[in-house]
C-alpha cells in the first residue's frame, strides 16, 4: 500500500490527539506545583482551552471519517517528563516557576509545530472545515505561548534569580 498525504495527516492527528490528552493530565499537576498565582491561573486556563482543542480534533477526525484515537507520542512524553523532573528537583526553589514555565513553552512550541503542519496538510487535502478548526487551535497555542513569554519577562524569571 502506498502511503499518501492522507496517511500522514491521519497519523499526525493521532499524534496530537494523544499529546493533548496527556497535556490535560499534566496541567493540573503543574498548576498545583506552581508558586505564582499568575502561573497557576495560566495552567488552569490552558487546561480549559485544551479541553476545547480535544473536541475540535474529534471534529477533524469526523471530517475525514476516522475514529478519534491517539498514537503514542514519545516527543510529548519526554517534554512532560522534563516538566515533572523540574517539579521534583526545584520544589520550593525560587527557580521552580521559571522551570515549569519553560516546560510549558516546550509543550506549546511542539503543539504549534504540529498544528501548523496539520493545517497545511488539511489545505493541501482540500479540507476547509478541518483547516478552520486547526487554525483556531493554532492561534490559541500561539497566544498561550505569547502570554507565557510575557509572564516570564515580567515576573517569573526575575523571581528565579533570587537566592532561596
Amino acid at each position: 500500500m502506498t502511503k499518501t498525504l492522507e496517511n500522514l495527516f491521519y497519523d499526525g492527528l493521532k499524534d496530537i490527539y494523544y499529546a493533548e490528552r496527556k497535556i490535560l493530565k499534566a496541567l493540573p499537576k503543574m498548576a498545583r506545583g506552581a508558586q505564582s498565582k499568575e502561573l497557576q491561573e495560566a495552567f488552569k486556563h490552558h487546561k480549559e482551552e485544551t479541553e476545547t482543542q480535544v473536541e475540535r480534533l474529534q471534529k477533524v477526525f469526523d471530517i475525514i471519517g476516522k475514529r478519534a484515537q491517539g498514537k503514542t507520542c514519545p516527543a510529548i512524553d519526554g517534554i512532560i517528563e522534563e516538566g515533572e523532573e523540574v517539579l521534583e528537583e526545584f520544589k520550593g526553589a525560587p527557580a521552580l516557576d521559571a522551570g515549569l514555565l519553560a516546560a510549558a513553552q516546550a509543550v506549546e512550541h511542539y503543539e504549534i509545530a504540529r498544528y501548523g503542519t496539520l493545517r497545511r496538510w488539511a489545505q493541501a487535502l482540500e479540507l476547509p472545515e478541518a483547516v478552520k478548526l486547526l487554525e483556531e487551535t493554532l492561534k490559541e497555542e500561539s497566544k498561550t505561548d505569547e502570554s507565557l513569554t510575557k509572564l516570564a519577562d515580567t515576573q517569573v524569571n526575575d523571581h528565579a534569580k533570587k537566592a532561596a
